[in-house]
């Protein structure tokens, strides 16, 4: 079993300028906010593989491996909606190499793996949760779910606003 690591000293491996790891580790991954719906991810502990390569001038290349699942809404008819996702992210750290060049999750060699991941993860989204690929939807008059009604559902069309003032005239 991975060990559960949420920060990761990266000095503590004492790597050379050239010098490669493969980690495999488990990290919390919180739920978020996507679309205005909260989506939990399953589970909430992912193991994720970390490649760390020490770079010259004291740096570090990052890259990190996992998959998850998210667990919330359909973005079209509300029912429960999972998917699978699977993430791959790089990040490159090198000390006084300019912004381009510094990771916003490495702080004086600890990498905040937990933070990253969420991050890789909410990146990595499709751009609409949905239940099943073919999702209806719900219907736009009376909210019924249009995966569930039959092709019979159907409204009277509504008459054209445009219209309205002809329709207040009285022709004798």
């Amino acid at each position: 079993m991975p060990a559960r690591t949420d920060a990761f000293d990266l000095g503590r491996l004492r790597m050379s300028a050239g010098e490669g790891r493969r980690l495999e580790l488990e990290t919390a991954v919180d739920a978020f906010s996507f679309g205005g719906q909260r989506y939990e991810v399953e589970p909430a502990r992912v193991a994720v593989t970390l490649d760390i390569s020490r770079t010259t001038g004291s740096g570090y290349a990052l890259r990190l491996e996992f998959a998850a699942g998210i667990e919330g809404p359909c973005m079209r008819c509300l029912a429960v909606a999972d998917q699978r996702i699977e993430v791959e992210a790089r990040e490159v750290d090198v000390p006084g190499g300019g912004e381009e060049l510094a990771s916003p999750y490495v702080s004086d060699q600890v990498l905040d793996l937990s933070a990253w991941a969420r991050d890789a993860l909410a990146l990595a989204l499709p751009p609409q949760i949905l239940c099943r690929p073919e999702c209806a939807g719900l219907c736009a008059v009376c909210g019924e779910d249009l995966n569930t009604a039959g092709p019979e559902h159907a409204h009277e069309r509504a008459p054209d606003p445009r219209w309205a003032a002809l329709r207040e005239l009285e022709l004798e």
